[in-house]
C-alpha cells in the first residue's frame, strides 16, 4: 500500500535525524527523500532545508545541478532518447520527433496519464546500436520511427493488463 504524504514526511525525517550529523549529509539526503516522494518538490526541498538548518537556495542549488534530481513527477516508464554524435547521426532526432508525436509530450515531459517521461539524452553507452533508446531498463537499438509507435503501445497494453 502506498504511503501517504504524512507517511511520505515522516519518513524523510526519520532520514534526516539518522544523516544530518553527518559530513556532506545533503545529498545522500536528497537522493533518499528522491525515493520516498519520486521527486523533489519544493516543499521537500524546503523540509530538507529546515531539517538541516541551511537555506532553501543551497537545497535548490543542488537540485538543479545535478541530473539525477528531478523536479517534477516522473512517469511509470521513463524513456532517455540518445541524441549523441553516433545516435544523431543515424536518425536519432526522427526517432525522438516521433516519440513526441506519438506520447503528445515534448522531451523533458510526463504524459498527462502519468505513464511515460520522455528525456533527450546524451549517451546511453551503446553506440553500437545507434540510434538507441531506453525505457527504464529495456534497450532498443537500431531504431526507426516506424517501430515507435509499437513500442510505446506494448507498455500501454502493460498496464491493461
Amino acid at each position: 500500500m502506498p504511503m501517504d504524504n504524512k507517511e511520505k514526511f515522516e519518513a524523510l525525517d526519520r532520514v534526516i535525524d539518522e544523516l544530518k550529523h553527518e559530513q556532506g549529509a545533503l545529498m545522500p539526503i536528497m537522493q533518499r527523500a528522491q525515493e520516498i516522494f519520486g521527486y523533489l518538490p519544493e516543499e521537500v526541498q524546503s523540509h530538507i532545508a529546515k531539517g538541516l538548518d541551511i537555506p532553501l537556495s543551497d537545497v535548490y542549488g543542488v537540485a538543479t545541478f545535478y541530473a539525477q534530481f528531478k523536479l517534477k513527477p516522473i512517469g511509470k516508464y521513463n524513456i532517455g532518447i540518445c541524441l549523441g554524435t553516433a545516435c544523431y547521426v543515424k536518425g536519432a532526432q526522427l526517432v525522438l520527433n516521433r516519440l513526441e508525436e506519438v506520447l503528445g509530450v515534448k522531451a523533458g515531459e510526463t504524459t498527462p496519464d502519468g505513464l511515460f517521461t520522455l528525456n533527450a539524452t546524451r549517451c546511453l553507452g551503446a553506440c553500437g546500436l545507434a540510434p538507441v533508446m531506453m525505457v527504464n531498463d529495456d534497450v532498443y537499438g537500431r531504431l526507426t520511427p516506424d517501430q515507435v509507435p509499437g513500442i510505446i503501445a506494448k507498455y500501454r497494453l502493460a498496464e491493461k493488463a
